[in-house]
C-alpha cells in the first residue's frame, strides 16, 4: 500500500492548532511539569496508561484534573489505602428491601479519566481489579459485564520515599502501564511562578477546548503516522538489546539484567514515537522520537539481577548504554 507522507503531514498540521489549545489550557494551572504534560498527552493519544513515581505536591492530581476539565469529561480520583476493597472500585450489587431485588451500583472507574492515587498503598487484590479493568476496558459486578468509557485513561501514582506499609505492584502488572515516568521538583524560576500563582486569588479555570470526539479523530490521526522499516527495526534492536546485551557488543550488561523487556515494550515504543512526532507536528517517526520515549517505555520493563542492586545500577544507567550503542538508522 502506498503511503503518503504529505497526506499524512497535512492531517497532523489540521490537528496540531487544536493540540496547542489544549497545552495552552492545561498551562493556566500547572507550571513546569513539560515532561509530565507530554507524557500525558502522549497516553492521551495512545489510548496508554501512565505510571508516575514522585513525591507528593508536584502536581499530579490537578494535571489529569485539568486535563478532564479541558476535555469536558469526567475525572475520579481513588485514594488507595490498605482497607480498600475491589467493591469500592469497580462497584457492587446493592439490595433494595422496597424491591426485594439487587441493584448494581457503579464504582468510580466508570469515568473517563481515572486518578488512582499511591497505588502502592492497596492490596493486591484491588490492585489486580483496576489493572483488569485497564487491560480488558470492563468490569463484571454479579452476573453482569459493563463496558467502561470509550475513553478512558488511567494516571497511577506511587511514592518512591515510603514504603512502609506497601504493597509494591508485580513485575507483570506493571508492565500493563504504557509509560512509567518520573517527576522530579520544578526549577527556581518555576517554582516562583507556582507561588504567585498560589498567592494570585483571581481563579484559574479550565475551559473545555476540545471533546471526547475530537481526541478520538486525533488518535485515527497518529495511527496513521508513517513508521519506515528501518525505524521498526531499530525498535526492534533495542528491545532485544535489554534481553541480550552481549550479542550486541554489551557483555558488561549482560550480568545486570535478569529479565529484558517484553513484545509489549516494543509495541508501545513504536506508538509512543508516533504521538511524539504527532505533538511535533510531523508525519513520520524519526529514531530521535523513539529515544525520547524510550526511558519512559522501558525503565519499569527491566528487571535487574541482584548484582546491579548490589552495583547501584539503575534500569536508566541501563537504558542511557544501550541507547549509545545500538546503530541508529
Amino acid at each position: 500500500m502506498q503511503i503518503d507522507v504529505h497526506q499524512i503531514k497535512d492531517r497532523v498540521a489540521q490537528q496540531s492548532e487544536a493540540i496547542h489549545q489544549l497545552q495552552a489550557e492545561l498551562g493556566k494551572t500547572i507550571v513546569g511539569q513539560n515532561e509530565m504534560i507530554s507524557r500525558l498527552l502522549v497516553g492521551l493519544l495512545t489510548d496508554g496508561h501512565i505510571l508516575l513515581e514522585g513525591v507528593p505536591g508536584l502536581a499530579k492530581t490537578t494535571a489529569i484534573k485539568s486535563l478532564a476539565q479541558a476535555l469536558d469529561t469526567q475525572f475520579r480520583r481513588i485514594q488507595f489505602t490498605p482497607d480498600l476493597l475491589p467493591a469500592d472500585l469497580i462497584g457492587t450489587m446493592i439490595y433494595v428491601p422496597s424491591e426485594a431485588t439487587f441493584r448494581t451500583r457503579k464504582g468510580p472507574i466508570f469515568a473517563n479519566f481515572i486518578l488512582a492515587d499511591e497505588i502502592n498503598r492497596a492490596p493486591s487484590k484491588v490492585q489486580s481489579a483496576l489493572l483488569e479493568a485497564m487491560q480488558e476496558r470492563q468490569v463484571t459486578i454479579g452476573e453482569n459485564t459493563y463496558p467502561l468509557e470509550g475513553l478512558f485513561l488511567v494516571m497511577a501514582t506511587q511514592n518512591p520515599i515510603e514504603q512502609e506499609g506497601t504493597y509494591p505492584l508485580p513485575e507483570a502488572q506493571v508492565d500493563r502501564f504504557m509509560l512509567k515516568v518520573k517527576i522530579t521538583y520544578p526549577e527556581a524560576e518555576e517554582e516562583q511562578r507556582v507561588l504567585d500563582m498560589a498567592l494570585d486569588e483571581s481563579a484559574r479555570t479550565i475551559k473545555p477546548v476540545l471533546n471526547p470526539k475530537d481526541i478520538s479523530a486525533m488518535q485515527d490521526v497518529v495511527k496513521m503516522i508513517y513508521v519506515d522499516e528501518q525505524i521498526k527495526r531499530y525498535i526492534l534492536n533495542l528491545v532485544r538489546a535489554t534481553r541480550d546485551p552481549a550479542a550486541d557488543g554489551m557483555k558488561d550488561l549482560a550480568p545486570l539484567i535478569e529479565y529484558g523487556a517484553s513484545p509489549r515494550a516494543s509495541i508501545y515504543l513504536g506508538t509512543g514515537a508516533r504521538a511524539v512526532a504527532f505533538l511535533q507536528g510531523r508525519g513520520y517517526v524519526t529514531p530521535q522520537d523513539v529515544k525520547d520515549i524510550a526511558y519512559d517505555v522501558l525503565r519499569h520493563r527491566l528487571i535487574l539481577s541482584y548484582e546491579a542492586e548490589a552495583e547501584q545500577v539503575t534500569s536508566e544507567d541501563l537504558i542511557k548504554t544501550i541507547l549509545q550503542t545500538v546503530p541508529v538508522p
